[in-house]
């Protein structure tokens, strides 16, 4: 286990005296404001400078050198002013420090009570598909993360299965996931196709988000009776879509959301046949595989028959590779369930304007 202070890892899992090490050489005022930060490095001069002028007078060097040292001359005075010197320093420092520790107090309190309400945005229970077998994973990278997905029921036995990985990391990201959580909601009780759902999503955040903020997502909307899978994918890492020892990328589509306005998006179809696995998932899973093909490490947990699949992907991810939020989302279908019209496997998708 791991944190992150601004620009620095510290390891709680180091031995004692590493980790003392690390908290002792890393620099604390650096999480301060500016003003905060330069009256606590007076204050740590002003003890510093009393330290060092005690240290003088103890090694009994003559009055004539402590002037060119810059050290008070000896006497009751001077050891009086050193003495206010400390405290002073040490009373300033202190009140810093501990306004800067009230500080972090309440932003902890404030991420805390943002990751219960996130938690809360993800699905908390995996509705049963009569067919189907749907698993999730999610672990963000911080408290509170950037990664969003979905299970939505829609009307005449269709479901939505939504993934979504908004830019940057923490907080920020975190409220533009949960922005884009509740247009998700809103567009699909209208409007439940991807390509209505990338457009209106798209031209939104283009409006109303940072120009650096973007956001790569993959709807897919399946059809329970036949299998028969509509998508439309911005941007977003190929899901993948396994059977009998065939894979299928749904590649993407359209580039991501949020970035221009008029952006068209191409929708996609496929079917996931009897026995099948689709697989959705964002850039932290791969990037946390280790080696050169991690696209080969995932195909061979959805290989496995032993059904544990989500926990051979989950066992995949690193934690020394791992920098960001990590979403898994398997949808398997059971061999036994009814198929119509299911296409061979030189025809399984198509993409459409």
């Amino acid at each position: 286990m791991s944190f992150r202070i601004q620009g620095v890892r510290l390891d709680t899992f180091a031995g004692s005296f590493r980790r003392a090490l690390q908290y002792a050489f890393y620099d604390w005022t650096r999480e301060m404001s500016r003003s905060k930060r330069l009256i606590t490095w007076v204050a740590i001069l002003f003890q510093g400078y009393a330290l060092y002028a005690a240290l003088m007078w103890a090694l009994m060097v003559p009055k004539g050198l402590l002037g060119y040292l810059f050290v008070l001359p000896k006497g009751r005075p001077s050891y009086l002013l050193a003495f206010l010197l400390y405290m002073i320093g040490y009373y300033v420092m202190n009140g810093m420090l501990t306004s800067e520790f009230v500080r972090k107090t309440q932003l902890e309190a404030d991420q805390i009570a943002a990751q219960q309400i996130q938690q809360t945005l993800h699905p908390q229970k995996l509705e049963e598909l009569q067919g189907y077998k749907v698993e999730a994973f999610y672990r963000p990278f911080r408290d509170v993360g950037g990664d969003y997905f979905d299970v939505i029921e829609l009307p005449n036995n269709r479901t939505l299965f939504a993934v979504a990985d908004v830019s940057g990391k923490g907080m920020p990201a975190a409220l533009l996931a949960a922005n884009l959580q509740a247009l998700v909601r809103s567009i699909a009780n209208v409007e439940a196709d991807p390509l209505a759902l990338a457009r209106q999503i798209n031209k939104h955040l283009s409006r109303y988000t940072p120009t650096d903020r973007f956001v790569t997502a993959v709807f897919v909307v399946l059809s329970r009776v036949s299998g028969e899978l509509t998508y439309v994918n911005a941007g977003h890492n190929a899901p993948i879509m396994y059977c009998s020892g065939s894979t299928t990328f749904l590649q993407a589509s359209g580039i991501p959301l949020g970035l221009f306005t008029g952006a068209e998006y191409k929708v996609g179809t496929a079917v996931i046949p009897p026995g099948g696995a689709l697989l959705l998932f964002t850039d932290g899973l791969t990037d946390s595989i280790p080696g050169k093909n991690p696209a080969d490490r995932l195909r061979d947990a959805l290989a496995d028959n032993s059904g544990r699949t989500m926990a051979t992907l989950e066992s995949l991810v690193d934690p020394e590779l791992n920098e960001d939020d990590v979403t898994i989302l398997l949808l398997k279908r059971t061999a036994g369930s009814a198929s119509s019209g299911v296409l061979s496997s030189d025809s399984l998708v198509q993409q459409t304007e």
